[in-house]
């Protein structure tokens, strides 16, 4: 490829090929007007001056005095009244090749913004959706109890108190779905504290074991912990927030699992300044298309399943807020059939 057929040639460039092609036409012209041998010399020298600075000062002036129109708008500047004193204080001295990658680089930037934007669009809306959804099953649940009982089965025996039992039942799951809601908000706006302080990991999820045991047991599932890894790991961490993130992953691997399957927590020193901890069980697994977006508000795998066991759809997004307002990580391993892993990691108390 000839210089010629370069596309984006600099303005020095330019100006010496157009000062270079103007200047030899001029001094053959004059070779044949004037036969003297420095006379083409003359012409050519002179003529190359000129139009090389001419060239290049009209370019690199008043060219770049119409894209500093350019540069207003994606810089969001305004202009004094004084032009001359916003193209000297302002506006950069840039040369045209790098205006040229400011543009390139304002405009992938704002196609990256408008990505952004656009994917929280979509997902405020389907947050939208989902949560209009969670919330018209129970309060159609209430209002059907409601005028079912003053359609005049409030004085019949047989059913009164099952109706206004299952419509408690429904307020119930309304006031932890607010309630879910409510911790997130204060968890993203950082209104909730972090208390640090510090506790053996080990004995927390035995506290977490023994809470849930009950649950655990209507569905013959052993708490176990990981071979190896039961003896005390001194963590520095927010207890009861850390503790609310593994009931939230117990509680879930509890109704997602297997019934008489296992579920196994295991505590690893990584190195020397993290602990990971892992809540792994038997159960179905969750498929590969599922892992990006498990940890997202009301967004469930299978949700069929999940409208039979209940639930706010919001445990994973609060376990993900408490670790990360703890500067910390959380990830998810599941295969379909073999079960799922969560894990996080903490801070390693220091000795």
């Amino acid at each position: 490829m000839s210089v010629l057929d370069t596309k984006n040639l600099s303005p020095r460039l330019l100006s010496f090929l157009t000062a270079i092609i103007i200047a030899t036409a001029n001094a053959l012209l004059s070779l044949l007007l004037e036969h003297r041998w420095y006379t083409p010399l003359l012409v050519f020298a002179a003529t190359f001056v000129v139009i090389y600075w001419l060239y290049y000062y009209t370019l690199q002036r008043f060219i770049y005095r119409k894209i500093k129109i350019i540069y207003k708008f994606i810089y969001q500047t305004k202009a004094t009244k004084k032009e001359e004193f916003f193209y000297e204080k302002i506006l950069p001295q840039k040369s045209i090749e790098e205006v040229s990658e400011d543009v390139q680089k304002w405009a992938s930037q704002r196609k990256d913004e408008i990505e952004v934007l656009q994917a929280n669009e979509q997902f405020r809306k389907e947050f939208l959706m989902n949560l209009a959804h969670e919330l018209r099953t129970p309060i159609f649940s209430v209002q059907g109890y409601v005028d079912t009982l003053l359609g005049g089965a409030l004085t019949d025996e047989a059913v009164n108190v099952k109706f206004l039992t299952n419509a408690s039942k429904s307020i119930d799951r309304l006031v932890r779905l607010v309630d879910d809601l409510d911790e997130i908000s204060k968890l993203e706006s950082g209104k909730i504290p972090l208390i640090q302080e510090t506790f053996s990991i080990q004995e927390l999820i035995k506290d977490v074991y023994e809470e849930l045991s009950l649950k655990a047991k209507e569905r013959e599932v052993q708490l176990l912990f990981k071979k190896g890894t039961e003896g005390s790991i001194f963590v520095t961490a927010d207890k009861q927030k850390i503790k609310q993130v593994l009931v939230n992953l117990v509680e879930n691997a509890i109704k997602y699992g297997n019934e008489g399957g296992s579920i196994t927590a295991g505590c690893y020193d990584t190195d020397g300044k993290h602990v990971y901890i892992e809540v792994s069980d038997d159960g179905p697994g969750i498929a590969e298309e599922h892992l990006p977006r498990i940890f997202e508000r009301f967004y469930r795998a299978d949700r069929s399943r999940s409208r039979t066991i209940g639930g706010t759809g919001l445990g994973l997004a609060i376990v993900k807020h408490i670790i990360e307002a703890h500067g910390q990580t959380v990830n998810v391993r599941s295969k379909p059939g073999v079960g799922s892993s969560f894990g996080f990691t903490l801070d390693k108390a220091k000795p």
